[in-house]
């Protein structure tokens, strides 16, 4: 593990290996390396990071509200992810009756905002302790319901895709996101933090779910603001969507990103080539699929076709695509720690 390692990665300066972060919520793994259950030990996960080599800790802090209990809210449910189905939720429930529910919407006012100097005194709090208590990775500051997210949050995905059906009102309904977004964007930027990830779930595993002209004209030019006050402070920007996002990549470096975290659905090859000599990109060829459901020569293939690439990318940071969950085998976990180490020396 090393700070120094990942920084320098992110902001393309030379480094002695490859730098890897990796998202883990297979508890036994963390108990096999450590020793330690996370479930009943506030270090155990603090712990792995550092015998696992991470070297960045993907963090998102969305301020104080919660909006659940702030207003209106679709709940949809949440599918068994965490071991045993601790996190299994069959309650579903969807406040919005039809289209004209969703247009009338204003985030802003539906969800408040706190006072400004507030905000800013508690993201740097949070950062400062949380960065202190993780010498070893770059602890990122970052907001996780950004514009498309958080209609994903608040509608939900019938009414969501209903109302975007007229791209104008729609457009109106997501200014009230952007104006939240924006806000916590400025505050962030009044703080120490080093590295911000802007999380925008904005397209499915088969890509954009809405024309892609709707994303040029309506959702990129509002990243581009959003990053304005975070590129002005010197902070790194680090944007990271779920899906399939190919067709976007040169948008999304054009609005102002500084790197990409992204799952092996979005095309390796084609970021390295277009953007591998300017930008961070934090991913890989090796799909949590692999690991869960192949063998030991699909794993290696994986990684090697993804230092093929990476090495020629002063900003690559090594990640399993969908990061590790429960349900991928120890051996397979601990094969690809131990292959990659073997080769990630620069």
């Amino acid at each position: 593990m090393s700070y120094d390692i990942g920084m320098s990665t992110l902001r393309l300066q030379p480094t002695s290996r490859l730098a890897h972060t990796d998202y883990v919520s297979n508890y036994d793994l963390v108990r096999a390396v450590t020793g330690r259950d996370p479930l009943s030990d506030g270090g155990a996960m603090r712990a792995f990071a550092d015998a696992w080599d991470v070297d960045l800790n993907w963090c998102v802090h969305d301020g104080p509200i919660d909006w659940s209990a702030a207003g209106r809210n679709t709940d949809m449910g949440h599918a068994e992810f965490l071991e045993h189905g601790i996190d299994k939720r069959d309650s579903v429930h969807c406040p919005f009756v039809d289209p004209e529910d969703v247009w009338t919407f204003d985030a802003v006012s539906e969800y408040g905002l706190p006072e400004f100097d507030d905000l800013v005194a508690l993201y740097e709090n949070w950062y400062q302790t949380s960065q202190g208590a993780n010498p070893n990775q770059i602890v990122t500051g970052g907001y996780y319901k950004t514009i498309v997210s958080g209609a994903i949050q608040a509608f939900g995905w019938e009414m969501l895709l209903v109302a975007a059906a007229d791209p104008k009102r729609f457009t109106k309904v997501l200014d009230g996101f952007f104006e939240r977004t924006l806000y916590h964007m400025r505050a962030w930027a009044k703080t120490s933090a080093e590295v911000i990830i802007q999380h925008d779930d904005m397209v499915w595993t088969q890509g954009a779910f809405m024309h892609p002209s709707f994303y040029r004209e309506v959702i990129f030019p509002r990243y581009a603001r959003l990053w304005e006050p975070l590129r002005e402070a010197g902070k790194i920007v680090l944007f990271c969507s779920d899906g399939t996002f190919t067709e976007f990549v040169d948008d999304i470096v054009a609005a102002g990103a500084n790197g990409l975290i992204f799952e092996p659905t979005t095309d390796l090859d084609y970021v390295c080539q277009r953007h591998g000599q300017t930008t961070a990109i934090v991913g890989s060829k090796l799909d949590c699929r692999t690991l869960t459901f192949g063998g030991r020569e699909q794993i290696k293939a994986e990684i090697d076709a993804t230092l093929e690439l990476a090495f020629d990318c002063p900003g690559f940071m090594f990640a399993v695509g969908n990061h590790i969950p429960s349900n991928v085998p120890l051996d397979n976990a601990r094969f690809y720690m131990d292959y990659l180490r073997e080769r990630w020396a620069r």
